[in-house]
């Protein structure tokens, strides 16, 4: 097949909002995604205007429904295992063998939460073992709360989630590792602390009923709020040469560009700020980007040769 103008990896929010920027213009785009989006187990998604409360599966299929009106985008259900830079591009290849080539290329696959080995985290995660209050601090408000964490990550915990309940117990998963500025941000707001190991978490298909400790303790809770640490979706990354941030992130600027020449991110990819919300506004700015340095690309390609010193304004 010809070049495509674009191959994007990840079909969710981000990948398909720049697609569909990219198919307003009129450019070749090609999305792959292997439909395993890291929410796949949440039931709602929230603070996302005209579709708050919607399951996040509802909004990428009306998405993904939109997009495809563009006679010049289509769709690849796979899986990308490789990436590499190539004279005037980029190629990729897939699971299933198949190998695509493009002009531009971008990284909308997400993240990989590297969830705790206890029993009933994974089943409960998205549901009532929760990441973002600002996405579900509101369904569990005045509710009783565990916070699973330990150190300064639990003290800011407690300084946060207190906006929306004020009923909460840390569960260190072992013993407490607080300086004293922790232990007095803790003490200060009463909150009791839970040192003994969690054996596993009890609940109803998803939803959290207690927390088991080792001892056979059961402490009762309606929802658990905890930070994973988490990997980026594949190695292309490591394949294409990016820089990652402090957080573990694709570095990327507000539209996507990662330094590394006709490479984009966008999304979960580059920000630990996980909303539908951002991720739409990320690659809705990151096509407009991409469709801009095309244009601007191929105004060059047809400028002679004598003419090199014309001056094009971004």
């Amino acid at each position: 097949m010809n070049k495509l103008d674009a191959v994007i990896v990840g079909g969710s929010y981000a990948g398909l909002s720049a697609a569909m920027l990219l198919g307003r213009s009129m450019r070749q785009v090609l999305v792959i995604d292997n439909q395993r989006p890291c929410n796949r187990q949440t039931p709602h998604s929230h603070s996302y205007l005209t579709r708050d409360g919607e399951t996040p599966a509802a909004i990428a299929a009306i998405a993904r429904e939109q997009v495809a009106q563009y006679p010049t985008v289509s769709f690849l259900t796979d899986t990308v295992i490789s990436t590499e830079p190539v004279e005037g591009g980029f190629r990729v290849q897939t699971h299933s063998g198949e190998t695509f080539s493009s002009r531009k290329l971008l990284l909308a696959t997400g993240v990989v939460d590297e969830m705790a080995l206890i029993p009933g985290v994974a089943e409960c995660w998205g549901i009532s073992v929760l990441h973002c209050p600002f996405c579900h601090g509101y369904e569990v408000r005045g509710q009783r709360v565990g916070l699973l964490a330990n150190g300064a990550t639990a003290a800011e915990l407690v300084t946060l989630i207190r906006n929306w309940s004020e009923r909460l117990t840390i569960f260190t998963n072992g013993p407490a590792d607080f300086t004293p500025e922790q232990q007095a941000i803790i003490a200060q707001h009463q909150v009791p602390v839970v040192e003994t190991p969690v054996a596993e978490l009890e609940h109803t298909g998803g939803y959290l009923t207690a927390v088991r400790t080792t001892e056979g303790q059961q402490h009762f809770l309606d929802a658990m709020f905890a930070r994973f640490p988490m990997r980026l979706a594949g190695n292309f990354h490591e394949q294409l040469g990016c820089t990652l941030t402090e957080t573990g992130h694709i570095k990327a600027t507000e539209f996507g560009d990662t330094g590394v020449p006709g490479l984009y991110a966008a999304g979960d990819t580059t920000t630990p700020m996980r909303q539908v919300a951002v991720a739409v506004a990320h690659g809705a700015k990151t096509g407009a980007a991409i469709v801009k340095d095309l244009i601007v690309e191929g105004l060059y390609a047809d400028i002679p040769s004598g003419h090199a010193g014309v001056s094009l304004t971004q």
